[in-house]
């Protein structure tokens, strides 16, 4: 059974910095792929940023420069650090992990996801 923690949520100034992290267990195999996506109220949830097993990369354009992302693959843990933050950046924060499995099928699990609010 996969379970994801999410933290590091919360409120701030525009300007400021929060850093988001997501742990992961119950996979045998490990995890592939991990990112972080959000939600705004109103709107579609949306790819903020991805980091493949081995370190690879992938932000959406508006977060570019201001966010990064990370992996621990010995903890099993992704992080989100979140740099001059703006109001538009307010929404819920979701966590999203692949499991590996045995037969090379990697399949989505999603955390609970966590409210950022960026006050101007």
């Amino acid at each position: 059974q996969v379970q994801l923690v999410e933290s590091g949520g919360g409120m701030v100034q525009a300007g400021g910095s929060l850093r988001l992290s997501c742990a992961a267990s119950g996979s045998t195999f490990g995890f592939n792929g991990m990112g972080w996506y959000r939600q705004a109220p109103g709107k579609q949830r949306e790819l903020v940023a991805t980091v493949s097993r081995g370190g690879s990369t992938d932000y959406a354009d508006s977060v570019k420069d201001r966010f990064t992302i990370s992996r621990d693959n010995a903890k099993n843990t992704v992080y989100l650090q979140m740099n001059s933050l703006k109001p538009e950046d307010t929404a819920v924060y979701y966590c999203r992990v692949m499991r590996r499995t045995a037969v090379g099928i990697e399949d989505p699990f999603w955390g609970q996801g966590t409210q950022v609010t960026v006050s101007s």
